[in-house]
């Protein structure tokens, strides 16, 4: 049975959050769409309401409380309410199906499911069928059967005692390939990550942050939302992305951070220019690569340089390009303070600089495992303590990283590596490409045949023929695309990150039949 201790003995996060709340517990912490706002006090009183109906509900210390809700203030009320109770808060992507909810039910064993009110009589079945988990729901208006409840609940201001060592939060990985993974994040892990970010990034007591992402991924619900309570400043507060609410709220804001995708889509709005900008202090960027091409067009239509940065579920970020320094597109700079790593051969064993192999790092930020998956931890990690992110990378000589590609996506034609970035960047600033992705299928002789698929601008002449005669000077024949498709749009999933796995399922038996192949 956990104590309750007084906030400055305490590593539970809301505690160290709320210890850098305003002393005015009047002033604005969320500006919300509709023109209404939350002070600090209320959020602070808020989520120990939140709290204390958590504990009502039967959700003890340590208890996973299972969320599949769509953005709104009261979501990050419960989200703060489960850090308060001690239990590990479990969010899911809005888009995953009643067939991929029931593996996460039966994998986690959650006290609680929370659900749209849409959703619950799927839930209340899948619920039974898990073992009894209780659901409540909650609407993106505030509506729902958590919500009546709360307008009832008495106000609790205990905030439960954690160390740095206990759950606060798993999330679950994409499972691309094989079973989804449940990240086990700690206390500690995710106080010790926003606290560097907030220094790295030299957050200000001016700083507004524009809140656009969604709140079910670390992006959203761990860099933007604990970067800004931390400050102790206002968060402008939006549902989802949209350009022209963005662009309106830059008038009074000084930081976004947003998926590539984000500033492909302000790039493409005519109000977007240095004038929309001109409050603005720092556009951060990260979640999917952002591509050179979007770099350079973003400084030179506003003068800013967007900071790139890396990061994955299982460790918050690890590296970022400089807030003070040269920001180099197409890199994602250096490890931040406190993480150390490498980039090794398949046996752990450090590279020279600037070759590529597998990136490796440890610090306070890395997680504590895959929930109920003791062989998977062990196999990720080294003797030595490094964990094996599993994307390949390469070091330039003062320790700046680029990030090749995953892993998995690693192309093997012929016997010969093919790392699909380095096609892509070439492929990407052809005339008339708006972006592209390469990919290895099934191929009779060697083994995957390299397959390029590009997303075209509009009214362009661009074929297949053109595009594999364009890298014929610059890339090695087993490097080269033996086919290329064209697509309207990529698959990508609500991050932004392109679904590889989608194109590779899609166009798997390309070479099924020995067919006369361009180039």
């Amino acid at each position: 049975m956990s104590g309750i201790i007084a906030l400055n003995h305490n590593e539970n996060l809301y505690a160290i959050l709320k210890s850098h709340f305003p002393a005015d517990d009047s002033a604005c912490c969320m500006e919300l769409s509709d023109g209404s706002q939350l002070t600090f006090g209320d959020v602070d009183a808020r989520s120990g309401r939140m709290a204390g109906l958590l504990r009502a509900l039967g959700v003890d210390v340590g208890d996973r409380v299972l969320v599949q809700v769509d953005k709104s203030p009261e979501a990050v009320m419960l989200y703060l309410g489960c850090l308060r109770a001690g239990a590990v808060f479990l969010p899911l992507n809005a888009a995953y199906t009643a067939r991929e909810v029931e593996y996460f039910i039966g994998d986690a064993t959650p006290s609680l499911a929370v659900c749209r009110p849409a959703d619950a009589t799927a839930f209340e079945a899948l619920a039974a069928a898990g073992g009894g988990t209780r659901v409540q729901t909650l609407g993106a208006n505030g509506d729902g059967t958590l919500m009546d409840r709360f307008a009832d609940a008495p106000d609790d201001e205990r905030v439960e005692s954690r160390s740095h060592d206990d759950l606060a939060a798993i999330l679950y990985t994409s499972g691309t390939t094989g079973r989804s993974k449940g990240a086990m994040l700690s206390h500690g892990n995710l106080s010790s990550n926003a606290r560097v970010l907030h220094a790295h990034w030299g957050f200000t007591p001016d700083d507004v942050l524009i809140h656009a992402l969604p709140i079910f991924h670390v992006h959203g619900l761990f860099v933007a939302l604990h970067c800004s309570l931390l400050n102790g400043t206002r968060m402008i507060f939006q549902a989802r992305f949209d350009a022209d609410a963005v662009i309106d709220a830059m008038a009074r804001a000084t930081v976004l951070m947003g998926v590539p995708t984000f500033y492909v889509r302000l790039l493409e709005n005519t109000r977007f220019d240095r004038h929309a900008v001109r409050r603005m202090r720092l556009f951060v960027a990260g979640s999917a690569p952002l591509l050179p091409d979007t770099f350079n067009a973003f400084e030179a239509r506003t003068g800013h340089r967007i900071l790139e940065r890396y990061g994955m579920t299982e460790a918050g970020m690890i590296t970022s390009n400089p807030l003070d320094g040269e920001r180099l597109p197409g890199t994602v700079g250096y490890f931040l303070p406190g993480v150390s790593g490498r980039v090794a051969d398949v046996d752990g064993n450090e590279l020279p600089r600037g070759e590529v192999g597998v990136l490796e790092i440890k610090g306070p930020n890395v997680f504590r495992g895959y929930w109920c998956m003791p062989e998977k931890t062990a196999a990720e990690f080294r003797a030595d303590g490094h964990f094996i992110t599993g994307d390949n990378a390469t070091m330039a000589a003062d320790g700046r990283i680029s990030i090749v590609g995953r892993a998995k996506d690693l192309v093997i034609s012929g016997g010969y590596n093919v790392y699909p970035k380095e096609i892509e960047l070439m492929i990407d600033v052809l005339p008339g490409v708006r972006e592209s992705a390469v990919i290895g299928v099934p191929h009779p002789d060697f083994g995957e045949g390299v397959v390029a698929v590009i997303s075209k601008q509009s009214s362009t002449a661009l074929d297949e023929a053109t595009v594999i005669d364009s890298l014929s000077g610059q890339l090695a024949a087993f490097k080269r695309p033996k086919r290329v498709f064209f697509t309207d749009e990529l698959p990508r999933n609500t991050m932004g990150k392109v679904q590889k796995n989608t194109l590779r399922q899609k166009y798997a038996d390309t070479f099924a039949k020995r067919q006369e192949e361009p180039g």
